[in-house]
């Protein structure tokens, strides 16, 4: 019997939680898919690009709205079931309070294996494969972001400016400044399109000259046609490889590369770069590691708060006041959880304290309900 009531409340536990869960980050998600849309108007990338970057994003609303709907959804269940007066029956069937309390943190264990499972591998994997989408495309959009008597720069080392564009796509009065090749560039032309050349995108300049400046060097020539490669260019969009993209092995092992547990010399600089290991970035790496495998533990101590709402029930004079106290505990628990690895830093015994807060909480609670129970 009592196997079927702890089944039933697990059971209508998770559906709530993924219930939440998924609403909750499937409206963020479609809030910051509006802000992605720069990718195209502003940044020139295509919208299979666009797409495929803003549902990799998902995993990531998944894990920051994790906890939250932990705490949110194991109350409001606790609650309909005072409500329903189901928990007294439970007690009446000879369900004791400290075994109730017992499997249902056992229960979170599994909560924190999937936060950390999603924390550490899907989220960073997820993230770099979305940055992967940017690094490999072209300008997809590069003429819907070219706008007449406007200076765009948003392509890197290339400005463009041009006074007007026709139906058919031909512009005129051209004025190009490459700095590609650690040198300066200037093209004036008097007309210009856009043409595809198998994989390449080519600016079809007629009528003009070519200023180059190569170390001060000045040199000039007219030309009546030459092709512009566009195509050798990319968006000013971040490319490179951000910590938060960063495996969650390759930052432990930098870690241990950084506190002398191995040999840097073992490692030439790609490798560094590519775990985004710099004596910079230790700091961040404490931060996300500390993200990725320790904040997930605090689901725990959020379960168990949700949990005080069994030590009365809804007869009684304080359960509301009882009511109030665990949402309270429980936001503000929530607000130091987003807030604590802004209190990591390099020193791992400071760090030490840190990683083992979430147990020595989960201890204190406990401890509490075992003194509550026993006398009462």
């Amino acid at each position: 019997m009592k196997k079927i009531i702890y089944r039933k409340l697990a059971q209508d536990y998770t559906s709530f939680f993924l219930l939440i869960l998924f609403t909750i980050s499937i409206i963020i998600w479609v809030l910051q898919a509006v802000n992605f849309l720069d990718f195209v108007t502003e940044d020139g990338h295509g919208f299979l690009v666009y797409f495929n970057y803003t549902l990799l994003s998902f995993p990531k609303i998944l894990s920051r709205i994790f906890p939250f709907a932990v705490f949110l959804a194991f109350t409001y269940i606790i609650l309909k079931y005072e409500n329903k007066n189901e928990l007294v029956i439970f007690w009446n069937f000879g369900v004791k309070k400290i075994d109730f309390i017992n499997f249902f943190i056992k229960f979170s264990f599994g909560f924190v294996f999937i936060s950390v499972l999603l924390n550490a591998l899907i989220t960073p994997y997820m993230q770099d494969k979305a940055r992967s989408f940017i690094r490999s495309s072209d300008l997809d959009f590069f003429e819907s972001i070219l706008k007449p008597k406007k200076f765009i720069d948003i392509i890197e080392n290339l400005t463009i400016y041009f006074e007007e564009r026709d139906d058919n796509g031909k512009f005129e009065n051209i004025f190009l400044n490459d700095k590609s090749n650690q040198s300066s560039q200037i093209t004036f032309a008097k007309k210009g399109r856009i043409e595809i050349r198998g994989n390449k995108k080519v600016l079809v300049l007629e009528e003009g000259e070519t200023i180059n400046d190569i170390g001060g060097r000045i040199s000039k020539f007219k030309f009546s046609k030459t092709d512009f490669n566009i195509s050798k260019f990319s968006t000013k969009t971040t490319l490179t490889k951000k910590i938060q993209e960063t495996s969650t092995k390759d930052l432990i092992k930098c870690l241990i590369i950084f506190h002398n547990f191995i040999d840097i010399t073992n490692f030439n600089k790609e490798e560094l770069d590519s775990m985004s290991c710099g004596a910079d970035n230790l700091e961040n790496i404490h931060q996300e590691l500390y993200s990725r495998l320790i904040k997930p533990m605090y689901i725990t101590f959020l379960m168990a708060i949700s949990l005080l709402l069994i030590l009365k029930s809804k007869n009684n004079h304080l359960f509301n006041s009882i009511k109030i106290k665990v949402y309270l505990l429980g936001f503000l628990s929530i607000v130091f959880l987003e807030l604590s690895p802004k209190l990591i830093n390099t020193n791992l015994i400071h760090n030490l304290f840190f990683i083992i807060l979430p147990i020595l909480f989960i201890l204190i609670i406990y401890i509490f309900f075992l003194k509550f129970l026993k006398t009462n």
